[in-house]
């Protein structure tokens, strides 16, 4: 068998399915007692890696000495020798202890390290006879005595709750899911790269707030102590952004995490990351330049390719979206009509109800007209959009803070970019009349002055000037990069309910 291949090593993972976690944990204990006795500091905090596992690989040289520090994830004992893998955030390397060249007490140390344990090695480079890059370590030094043993499935946590509710297993046991939150987190740094390179501003505006604004949803609720009064976890970014284009900052964006009280579904967190960015001077037509071309950026700079592929656990290409501009623009009435009929707006609201519930849209008895369109939109067209594509003019119904298209005052000038079946990003000109904005949030709010955010309206009436904004879902964005089909898998730590 071949010690230098992780995938042969799968017998040294941790029994857990035929010991206790209890008498696993209790050995574990013993040996750190082992240690303090003799001695070692078991959480030794001073060693410095001269590089990461995948540096010292990409870097080979036959004698070339190194330092290195990661977590056991294998190992294989030859009598007088052993075979290591340890793991950092880079990647795996390889290491081999000789018991002639640590001596009989380091070795008899070395040898009864656990699955885990995390610990840095001094040592030079070789290879193997298999072709293996490993390092020959002269000294080591134990930095962290894992007292639990790792999944018992070490190649693959594969309990889809236990990964959600202990994530940090999760990354331990699939490099994949590691490498997915680094993609991630990569996507995150281009789009701010973007936007700054454009000349926009990064602020950061309240989570708590005492009208929660910007979009139609449920808030969750909060008391504050100190004040005496309830406040809001923010359903949206965009009021407190559009103050400060009233104030003045002409380009301003914001990355933050917004908290709506509602259902949970694939597509759907109660928490989840926005972008939302406004210009002065701007329109829809200008969100859209700027859409199209910063998703084309991520896309080039962090898969170096605008055509993604979708695949199964098995490498089998399952979909692929192709990024290459320019993309598709279509009006949201044009598309309605394709799936629900050209007559569609010109029968009567009852009879729309009707052919919505035949059609297979679920429509609430509660359902507004206007609703029971979108919801024909939201369950029988959005999901077919796979490639990216500009719907534009929605009902005025839906976005009361945009401005009314002046070729057709029954929608209003904004678009919704869907990629992969789901909104990705809405945007619209900004409705900067203060009057006509009164009245639209007015209607919204019903006979609910109390939700009406008077603060917002008396800022529009100092002067905002012509705007054009967007909202992205970062998460959505994340899954239509990623390929992945739930938003908790692009989710660090998703909501679960406790157990």
């Amino acid at each position: 068998m071949d010690v230098t291949n992780p995938n042969n090593n799968r017998d040294n993972v941790e029994p857990t399915q035929h010991r206790p976690l209890e008498t696993l944990i209790e050995q574990r204990k013993a040996k750190l007692a082992a240690l303090r006795a003799r001695g070692i500091d078991p959480f030794k905090n001073k060693f410095t890696p001269t590089e990461t596992c995948a540096q010292a690989r990409a870097n080979y040289a036959e004698g070339r000495q190194v330092a290195v520090a990661g977590r056991i994830t294998a190992h294989r004992d030859m009598g007088k020798s052993m075979f290591v893998d340890i793991r950092d955030q880079s990647g795996r390397i390889q290491l081999y202890a000789q018991k002639n060249v640590l001596g009989d007490d380091q070795f008899d140390l070395f040898r009864h390290l656990d699955l885990g344990d995390f610990i840095g090695a001094h040592g030079t480079m070789f290879s193997t006879k298999t072709g293996e890059i490993s390092v020959r370590i002269t000294s080591f030094v134990i930095l962290a005595k894992a007292l639990r043993p790792p999944p018992a499935k070490w190649y693959g946590l594969e309990d889809t709750e236990l990964r959600y509710r202990q994530r940090y297993l999760d990354l331990m046991a699939n490099p994949a899911v590691l490498e997915l939150f680094l993609k991630r987190s990569q996507i995150v740094r281009e789009i701010r790269n973007f936007l700054h390179e454009r000349g926009f501003v990064e602020v950061e505006t309240p989570v708590l707030q005492s009208i929660p604004g910007g979009a139609a949803a449920k808030p969750f609720v909060t008391h504050h102590h100190a004040l005496n009064c309830d406040f809001y976890l923010r359903i949206a970014l965009e009021l407190p952004l559009k103050r400060l284009l009233v104030g003045g900052m002409d380009k301003v964006f914001e990355i933050g995490r917004v908290f709506r009280n509602e259902g949970i579904s694939r597509k759907h967190s109660p928490e989840f990351t926005m972008l939302e960015a406004y210009q002065a001077y701007a329109d829809y037509e200008t969100m859209m330049e700027l859409v199209q071309s910063m998703v084309c950026r991520v896309a080039e700079k962090v898969f170096g390719s605008l055509i993604l592929e979708h695949k199964d656990s098995n490498g089998n290409v399952l979909k692929t979206i192709d990024l290459r501009p320019p993309w598709r623009r279509v009006r949201y009435k044009d598309l309605v009509r394709e799936r629900a009929g050209s007559d569609w707006f010109d029968i009567s609201p009852a009879e729309r109800r009707a052919r919505a519930i035949a059609l297979g849209a679920e429509i609430g008895p509660e359902y507004e007209d206007f609703e029971v369109t979108h919801a024909v939109f939201e369950k029988l067209i959005e999901p077919t959009l796979i490639q990216p594509t500009f719907v534009t003019h929605a009902l005025r119904e839906l976005i009361p803070l945009a401005k009314t298209s002046p070729d057709d005052p029954t929608t209003v000038e904004v678009f919704e970019c869907c990629i992969n079946g789901q909104e990705i990003a809405p945007a619209y000109t900004e409705q900067n009349d203060p009057i006509e904005q009164r009245q639209r949030l007015e209607q919204q709010v019903g006979g609910e002055r109390q939700k009406l955010d008077e603060d917002f309206l008396v800022a529009l009436e100092h002067g905002m000037p012509p705007a054009g904004g967007m909202g992205m879902g970062i998460d959505r964005l994340c899954m239509m990069f990623l390929g992945t089909e739930s938003i908790r898998d692009v989710i660090l730590f998703p909501q679960l309910k406790p157990r």
